[in-house]
């Protein structure tokens, strides 16, 4: 979508102001470029879900990006400015005689938006997990709201879809069969919406949380670019917040990516209870993606992907719940990392690890190290009995677990075999092995993990009996992973 005629001269002025030859246009917004600034202009339009087309309405929602954006990217949000009446010059956004308003921003270097990043392949485990950290790490920035009908905000933002992908000129078919799909899901997610917005995890969110609208910014991921232009629109769960970056890691860097961010984004969050309402959150960001890509010339083959997506994620699997043990040093973690994104509902498997349990409930970031206090085995009990309750939610919503603990006691595996069965989903245990002198290697040799293991651990735990071991058993000194995949029926 072009920028309407009677903006021509603005933006005549803003390609001089950044001696930019030519905007980054969305279907909303004409974007210049220039090595001292960029130089934001919405566009005159009006699209049914959002509408620009009035001047003092562009001047409202760029003051409300700015309001919106500054405090969680320090630095990047400048200023707004109006635009003289002759197009000639800027002005202050308070000044009577403007007519427009763009928002300035400071520029970017080359390369650091994550969308890029992705494309080339840049989007490793480091990243993914710091991805991870800044989806949690927005809430604190996200603005408490109302009490509002969850149900009922969400069955308006499909009607609202439904209509914008068909004005959008995607195919009327696929588009009202998700209609009606997506509809049966939310009748059957009514009572864990309601539930999750009297516990408070409805927020005033950045509403727009696709890898587009994130830079790394003082060398961590960073959103910019939050939705402005509708509060219902954005008033929303944090889960389904979540869901636009899943849908789009799912999109452009595949399975593993999105599982790990998952995985990450509930171990630091405390929130495995938002893998219930995935099916329908992804869907519907699928389908928002799928109509805005759509609307944009050459961008056919995403919105035809997006669609697709959108129809596949409400037919997940029926979940199971797999469980690797093990001593420390056998690479539980390592396996289940490549496991994880094989099997269950999209994105793959839940990836709770008693780790990262153990970190967040003494109140420190994954890898911090803790005193050896906090591994008492009244500790470890608490540990645990987290790690079943979050596996026990997570299934009761539909979603498939991957639970990574050592499981020494019998009794812990007895624990998680028991969560299986009081959901009635199926069981897989996997014990990892290999010889002592190698575990005593990798132990020594882990660096920067949520484990505090030592070798003195490793020893500790390998002088103790084990008990009966009925879960499959699994040569570990090289790569596991066939074997796993062949217990597993993969």
């Amino acid at each position: 979508m072009t920028i309407p005629a009677a903006q021509a001269p603005a933006a005549a002025l803003l390609a001089r102001l950044t001696g930019a030859d030519r905007p980054v246009e969305t279907h909303i917004s004409a974007v210049f470029v220039g090595r001292e600034r960029v130089l934001k202009l919405r566009k005159a339009v009006s699209l049914g879900f959002l509408d620009f087309s009035r001047p003092e309405a562009r001047r409202h929602f760029a003051e409300r990006e700015l309001a919106l954006n500054a405090p969680a990217a320090p630095g990047l949000y400048r200023a707004v400015h109006g635009i003289a009446p002759g197009a000639d010059r800027l002005l202050s956004a308070d000044d009577p005689e403007a007519t427009e308003w763009v928002v300035e921003m400071a520029p970017v270097p080359p390369g650091l938006f994550l969308d890029d990043i992705a494309a080339r392949g840049g989007l490793g485990e480091a990243m993914q997990d710091a991805l991870g950290d800044a989806a949690v790490d927005l809430r604190h920035s996200y603005a408490a709201v109302p009490p509002i009908d969850a149900p009922a905000a969400f069955a308006a933002l499909l009607r609202t879809n439904a209509r914008a992908a068909l004005g959008a000129g995607l195919p009327a078919a696929p588009v009202l069969a998700w209609r009606r799909a997506a509809g049966r899901w939310l009748r059957r997610l009514a009572p864990v919406l309601r539930a999750r917005a009297a516990a408070g995890r409805v927020l005033r969110c950045h509403g727009d949380l696709h890898l587009g609208n994130m830079l790394l910014w003082q060398g961590r991921p960073t959103a910019f670019d939050a939705l402005e232009f509708d509060e219902a629109l954005a008033t929303i769960d944090t889960g389904y917040d979540l869901a636009f970056l899943l849908a789009d890691l799912l999109r452009r860097c595949g399975r593993a990516a999105a599982c790990r961010v998952l995985g990450r984004a509930v171990a630091v969050g405390n929130d495995a209870g938002l893998v219930a309402a995935l099916p329908l959150w992804l869907s519907t960001r699928a389908m928002i993606r799928a109509h805005c890509f759509a609307r944009m010339e050459g961008r056919g083959d995403e919105a035809r992907g997006f669609l697709a997506d959108a129809e596949a994620y409400l037919s997940p699997p029926p979940p199971r719940l797999v469980a690797v043990g093990g001593l420390p040093g056998t690479g539980k973690t390592r396996l289940g990392r490549a496991l994880a994104p094989l099997f269950g509902a999209a994105p793959g498997a839940l990836h709770l690890r008693s780790d990262t349990i153990r970190k967040r409930l003494a109140g420190v970031v994954p890898e911090s190290p803790l005193p050896p206090g906090c591994y008492t085995e009244a500790a470890s009990d608490a540990v645990h009995a987290t790690l079943f309750a979050e596996a026990a939610e997570a299934l009761r919503g539909g979603h498939s677990v991957l639970a990574d603990a050592a499981f020494l006691h019998p009794a812990r595996r007895a624990g998680i075999e028991a969560v299986a069965r009081e959901a009635g989903v199926p069981f897989t245990g996997l014990w990892l092995e290999a010889p002592l002198v190698l575990l005593r290697d990798r132990v020594a040799a882990r660096r920067g993990d949520a484990s505090d293991a030592s070798v003195a651990v490793l020893e500790h735990a390998a002088s103790r009996p084990l008990g009966a071991i009925a879960w499959a058993r699994i040569e570990a000194s090289a790569d596991p992973l066939a074997e796993a995949l062949a217990a597993l029926h993969l």
